[in-house]
């Protein structure tokens, strides 16, 4: 008689489909969208690009409206809340082959801007490379399928290209991400990259592989956090800097927050709608304690935590997802303190005093000010999930 399976293993252990999985890449889930923009500017184009410029930033930013090409007209989605200027400079310097370096706090979607930039470039954003205190110079040149240099010597058919000498070869973009957590040796290595833009492989001989037209890399790197080492000059001279800063547009930041809120509870299935008040209250918090001043003129103290529009999205969802699952609550503002705190306490004890503080002063001054329906009086009568945390 043979055993039965737990309860984890009833599935049928095949690949899930793509409704399924967690995150779908840009280039899958905007397929169509590439596919009409490539057809809908067929103005001129960098070499290896599939896209224009133009479109590019179209791509990224959405178009006002929709398109007309041919037959088909379609509205190109917005993906990136952030300037126009910002998104072009972008562009314009990947056409001119230079590297690119977003910079910026964390949770300023440094990464998805690199990731839409090179999915409109060049159909993927695939190719790249995590920069931790562990990434190494092959992960940047190329690597070895061991089993096979063992027991053929080295060859075409051992050689395990990195992302950068994939991307050199398909001319495509290669991002490398938190480049300031590299060791100096690798940042050593990119250098020698972006300069000779080739790769040499002396165990093969003369083999040496040249970028194609087209290449480029985009890399990332936090502000906040300096990483394992500063980058040498030579590398900083290689790049062109642009500062990704925290989205300026309340509104906007207000429409992203409940987009992405929303899409967190269509994925679970759950029968609830976003409350607009507990998104504006969050993005208001978020905006109050990021700036260090109120709308009204009220100064508080900022936490030492990013508050960063990733998070406020995070809390957002966090809210929204606990009164789906449990209905019994109540009203759903009464859940903000506490996820908060989980977001701001967590580096500097202090923060959760901070936090405290802004409740005396911005929320109690709302509070009074409201009348019957006034979200702030609710908040703050949920004071009390915040004593005992602050030292």
């Amino acid at each position: 008689m043979g055993r039965a399976k737990p309860w984890w293993a009833d599935g049928d252990d095949q690949e899930p489909a793509q409704a399924d999985w967690q995150i779908i890449p840009p280039e899958v889930e905007f397929a169509d969208e590439l596919a009409f923009l490539a057809g809908f500017d067929d103005g001129p184009r960098p070499a290896g690009w599939r896209l224009t410029p133009a479109a590019v930033v179209t791509f990224v930013l959405g178009s006002d409206g929709p398109l007309k090409s041919g037959r088909t007209r379609m509205t190109i989605s917005p993906k990136y809340v952030g300037e126009r200027g910002l998104v072009e400079r972008c562009v314009v310097t990947l056409a001119g082959s230079r590297g690119l370096l977003l910079v910026g706090e964390p949770g300023t979607a440094k990464s998805m801007l690199s990731e839409l930039l090179s999915v409109g470039i060049c159909g993927t954003g695939a190719l790249t490379v995590q920069g931790t205190a562990g990434t190494t110079e092959d992960q940047l040149r190329y690597g070895w399928n061991y089993a096979l240099l063992l027991a053929e010597g080295p060859s075409q058919a051992a050689l395990v290209p990195s992302p950068v000498m994939t991307a050199m070869r398909r001319g495509a973009v290669a991002r490398i991400e938190e480049i300031t957590r590299c060791l100096p040796e690798v940042q050593d290595a990119l250098v020698s990259l972006l300069s000779e833009r080739r790769i040499s492989v002396p165990e093969l001989g003369d083999e040496t592989v040249y970028a194609n037209k087209g290449f480029a890399v985009i890399a990332t790197a936090n502000l906040r956090d300096r990483g394992v080492s500063e980058m040498s000059a030579a590398l900083k001279r290689r790049f062109n800097f642009e500062h990704v800063d925290p989205i300026s547009d309340r509104d906007a930041e207000v429409a992203l927050v409940t987009r992405r809120t929303e899409q967190a509870l269509a994925d679970t299935g759950a029968a609830q709608s976003v409350d607009a008040a507990v998104v504006e209250v969050i993005v208001t918090v978020f905006r109050d304690l990021r700036s260090g001043h109120t709308g009204e003129g009220w100064s508080v103290e900022r936490p030492s935590t990013i508050l960063s529009t990733a998070e406020a999205v995070a809390v957002s969802s966090a809210v929204a997802l606990t009164g789906a699952w449990f209905p019994n609550r109540g009203d759903r503002l009464r859940d903000i303190p506490g996820q908060l705190l989980g977001v701001v306490h967590k580096d500097d004890g202090d923060d959760a005093a901070r936090l405290l503080g802004y409740w005396d002063v911005a929320v109690k001054r709302r509070a009074d000010a409201g009348g019957a329906g006034n979200p702030w009086r609710t908040l703050w009568e949920a004071r009390g999930q915040l004593e005992g945390t602050a030292r």
